[in-house]
């Protein structure tokens, strides 16, 4: 059920001419935010895309980057999104998906990235222009009243334990952010709604409500970007009405004719 006085990103207007990772003013246009996810760099990937970014750097004021950077979490991965990067000149906010876990070489893979210019929204918030992101990686669970409880044999109560200790790692990095607009970036979808046409049998694997609990507590959400859903729907809406997007590079490609999206916040 939608609130209809719930916030929509508003129409967008032409680049702005000044960026700024401050938050002490706010100009009255909407801040240009680019989204994509499911990267998935490979060690033969460095610099083919650098064209794409290019595009998004004349489009948009700041990139969100919605986790599986990379396709099995290797650094050698990693160098290839940063070559990738390179030419970038507008902020960058990130989250980590399941694929950068793969290796278990998470740190080693951040590294990497924050030395072309990324910010990990899971150790810091980001501010553009007056605009707050926050973000995690978030986990599966499944979706309202069929979400999974953490009951019976210890492995399901971890499992369960790890969805909700992101959905905490949400709340407080939320509450970091003291700006009156504020966008949350995730991997794994808070809603149903955006994994629909995926199978049915992995839509539990695909996201929790428990993250879009976390974020109708927060009245300065604007918007939610997300991916994993690669065969998903391309937005929805939280139970408050907030707009929820699945910015799957494949998704977006498939609905848009480019891999990325840019919406006015």
């Amino acid at each position: 059920m939608s609130d209809q006085n719930a916030p929509n990103p508003q129409p967008l207007p032409p680049p702005a001419t000044e960026q700024s990772s401050g938050c002490a003013a706010s100009p009255p246009a909407p801040l240009r935010v680019a989204a994509l996810a499911d990267y998935h760099a490979t060690r033969s990937t460095g610099g083919t895309q650098r064209a794409l970014f290019a595009e998004i750097g004349a489009n948009a004021e700041v990139l969100l980057l919605c986790g599986d950077l990379t396709n099995t979490g290797l650094p050698e991965e990693a160098e290839n999104l940063a070559a990738d990067l390179a030419g970038l000149r507008i902020p960058i906010g990130a989250v980590l998906g399941n694929h950068d876990c793969h290796a278990g070489r998470v740190e080693e893979v951040k590294a990497v990235l924050r030395r072309a210019n990324v910010r990990f929204l899971d150790d810091e918030p980001l501010c553009v222009h007056g605009v707050g992101f926050a973000g995690v990686k978030g986990f599966g669970g499944g979706f309202a009243g069929h979400m999974l409880d953490p009951f019976g044999e210890e492995a399901t109560k971890r499992f369960v334990a790890e969805a909700v200790n992101e959905a905490l790692a949400l709340e407080h990095a939320l509450h970091r952010l003291d700006t009156d607009r504020a966008v949350v970036a995730l991997h794994y979808s808070p809603i149903a709604e955006t994994v629909r046409g995926e199978p049915l049998e992995i839509a539990p694997f695909l996201g929790c409500s428990r993250l879009a609990e976390t974020i109708d507590r927060f009245q300065n959400v604007r918007a939610v970007f997300h991916g994993h859903a690669h065969h998903g729907m391309p937005e929805g809406r939280t139970p408050r009405g907030v707009p929820v997007y699945n910015c799957s590079m494949d998704l977006v490609g498939r609905v848009q004719g480019r891999p990325y999206m840019v919406l006015g916040v």
